[in-house]
């Protein structure tokens, strides 16, 4: 089969092919083609949230480093000094002063400006008439950030982030407010020995609900889910019977802002390509970031976010712990399909598998995205 066959209507389409699952050669093209030629989620904002921070991710082999600078802003670099390659950051930190190189201690100011190069004309002499410190600063990676979750484009060539997802933006524009998290009681780590893609597709849909969580299946049964599909970069589910968590006294999550009636009941789920999927609620939203580690492995971290500024104080820290703990629990479950689906793309006779129809359509806009994409690199 061909990619073309993934670009059927989804009653005759095909999914992607198994090389695309297990190949390190598929895996190398995808990281140019759909992830640096686009808007890629690498962290989240408040992996560096006050002034001073850095904070380096390794994205599919590409060096970065998020640095908080002292006017409050958010700004990602190749983690790479300018001599000679080294790496400027290896672990999250607060920078007391410059950002220095651990090797010859060039020193980079937090807006990533050369600002010192000790003995680079000789010992005790930091200037040289060819080393010129205005043409040598950090490499500046485009970024944007948006519902708690930077983004970054590396090839610097997508179309402006707001004009590139203009759709979802405005799907979801009640919640362009401030979001909150609590800190390490909102978030979690997992990691997955399947490829990421496998991860984004089970989230696109809710027709595993009633057999792979049969408890979420009880509050949000399937039969008040709807699909959600896009042309524009997202895909996913929504539900129509979205219950709030209550604490012991019957407390509740804040509200959002101004939010519409529509969501008092309303939750939504998507797919957000390449690498993030995100649920929306009147009182919290959820980002998962998915970091490929290769063709059959992949990291995903997750964070939780509200509407009030004071969702860290004490007394919201149970509630918290306990929404934390429902989410992840029902990531947890869809470990053991993802990785299903990863071995079951070792068999040699599997043809990318037939759609439901009426049920697989926001996984089949996500295959579409990823062959259209493959084939123009082609």
């Amino acid at each position: 089969m061909s990619l073309h066959d993934v670009l059927k209507p989804v009653e005759e389409a095909r999914g992607l092919p198994n090389p695309h699952y297990i190949s390190q050669e598929f895996y190398a093209r995808e990281r140019e083609t759909l992830f640096f030629n686009n808007w890629s989620a690498v962290a989240f904002e408040s992996d560096a949230l006050n002034p001073g921070d850095a904070y380096p991710v390794d994205f599919l082999g590409m060096p970065l480093l998020l640095v908080r600078s002292k006017d409050g802003d958010l700004r990602v670099f190749q983690n790479t000094c300018r001599h000679r390659g080294m790496i400027l950051v290896d672990k999250p930190t607060h920078l007391k002063g410059p950002i220095r190189c651990p090797y010859h201690s060039w020193c980079y100011d937090h807006g990533g400006n050369l600002v010192r190069t000790p003995y680079v004309g000789g010992v005790d002499v930091d200037t040289h008439e060819n080393v010129k410190p205005d043409e040598l600063g950090l490499f500046a990676i485009r970024s944007h950030i948006w519902h708690g979750v930077v983004f970054v484009n590396i090839s610097g060539d997508a179309e402006p982030f707001e004009l590139a997802n203009a759709e979802i933006l405005e799907r979801w524009a009640e919640f362009n407010q401030p979001f909150f998290d609590a800190g390490p009681a909102s978030h979690f780590e997992m990691s997955v020995d399947a490829n990421w893609k496998l991860a984004i597709e089970n989230f696109c849909e809710s027709y595993h609900l009633p057999w792979v969580h049969p408890e979420l299946n009880q509050i949000s049964p399937i039969d008040v889910h709807y699909n959600i599909e896009s042309e524009n970069g997202f895909s996913g589910q929504g539900s129509r019977n979205y219950r709030q968590l209550s604490g012991e006294n019957g407390q509740a999550f804040p509200d959002f802002k101004s939010i519409s009636k529509k969501w008092n009941a309303i939750a939504e789920y998507i797919s957000f390509f390449p690498n993030v999927f995100m649920g929306v609620h009147r009182d919290h939203c959820y980002a998962t970031i998915l970091l490929p580690q290769g063709p059959e492995r992949t990291i995903e971290r997750g964070a939780l976010f509200y509407a009030d500024e004071k969702i860290q104080q004490p007394h919201w820290l149970p509630m918290v712990q306990e929404n934390t703990r429902i989410w992840r629990g029902v990531f947890s479950e869809d470990v053991g399909v993802v990785e299903g689906m990863q071995k079951g793309r070792h068999g040699v006779k599997f043809d990318g598998g037939k759609f439901s129809p009426v049920m697989d359509g926001p996984t089949h806009k996500f295959h579409q995205w990823v062959a259209l994409q493959m084939l123009a690199a082609e």
